[in-house]
């Protein structure tokens, strides 16, 4: 499912720094022929234990993750609506995309140049904010850019000040107050960038040393993924276990359609397990003895965590 996450801000706030940590967890192209392959654009697994757990289930020769795909938009300055810097060629690249990743610089770097006089991300996220208002005012009949759904991304530093870790700073409680109801993560860009050629096995001590115990770039991922509406639901087996990419709320021929269209022009029946059902059950015959393998017909919406079979005339 061709859907993506355009990466913006403004310039160095560590946009580039975070889509080269996010690009170390790309999937093979090969697997997902709807990617455009670009230096700017990657295609990135969707961590989920669930797959990975059927996988060692089912001993699956394939172990095959959904995916998302990140694109790395210029910097936009003040007057981007109106050409300035690559203005109308950031523009047009976020009217491409589905939903907004909006990085914001949390930390105080003097080393690192801010293009504003002080550190404040609520204003930064009103500069882009008004830029891309301002952008549909001036072409009402293109799709409106401000009404793209947006995760914002938090950018701390290890080491440095950060405005999180001084929770009476006016900076602060704006923007605290301002993303109350809104979605987004904290994540140590340089960090995970850092990290993002360590075996699994050596991340976490060094995790322990930045001071950043949490995986932000996995959280970035999902919260990314459920921003756009996208489920998982599985196929299980010797030979692969696979997530699969839909819109939530999508019935199970349209599902199907995602494994092959012949799912959903000549679909007949689904049978649907939960994940975690499945597992405890041991078996598919177990599941089915038990009662909790069920026999689903076209109406019935696909959840999140289904594994599915289908069958088709």
């Amino acid at each position: 499912m061709a859907l993506s996450i355009g990466i913006v801000g403004l310039p160095n706030v560590g946009k580039s720094t975070l889509f080269n940590a996010l690009t170390k967890k790309s999937v093979l192209v090969a697997n997902y022929p709807f990617a455009t392959i670009d230096p700017s654009v990657g295609v990135v697994a969707v961590p989920d234990s669930r797959r990975e757990r059927l996988a060692a289930f089912s001993q699956s020769k394939k172990d095959i993750p959904a995916a998302v795909e990140f694109v790395d938009i210029a910097g936009l300055v003040r007057g981007a609506s109106e050409g300035e810097g690559l203005g109308n060629l950031f523009l047009q690249h976020i009217r491409e995309v589905d939903a907004i990743a909006h990085v914001v610089r949390i930390f105080d770097n003097p080393n690192i140049v801010s293009t504003q006089e002080q550190i404040n991300p609520l204003h930064d996220i009103e500069l882009i904010t008004t830029e891309l208002q301002l952008a549909d005012l001036g072409q009402p009949k293109a799709p409106p850019i401000s009404k793209k759904p947006v995760l914002y991304v938090l950018n701390k530093e290890s080491g440095g000040h950060n405005l999180d870790e001084t929770p009476t700073d006016e900076r602060w409680v704006a923007l605290r107050e301002y993303l109350k109801d809104k979605t987004y993560v904290i994540v140590d860009a340089n960090v995970e960038h850092e990290l993002k050629d360590l075996h699994q096995d050596d991340k976490q001590q060094f995790r322990q040393e930045y001071g950043a115990l949490e995986d932000g770039i996995n959280d970035l991922i999902k919260a990314g993924y459920e921003l756009l509406g996208l489920i998982s639901f599985f196929t299980t087996g010797k030979d692969e276990t696979r997530a699969w990419t839909i819109v939530q709320g999508s019935t199970a021929p349209r599902a199907g359609a995602a494994i092959h269209s012949d799912f959903e022009t000549k679909f007949i029946r689904a049978e649907v397990i939960n994940w975690q059902k499945l597992l405890e059950a041991g078996s598919w015959a177990k599941a089915r003895e038990l009662g909790v393998l069920r026999t689903e017909g076209k109406e019935y919406v696909v959840k999140d965590g289904d594994v599915v079979e289908f069958l088709h005339g």
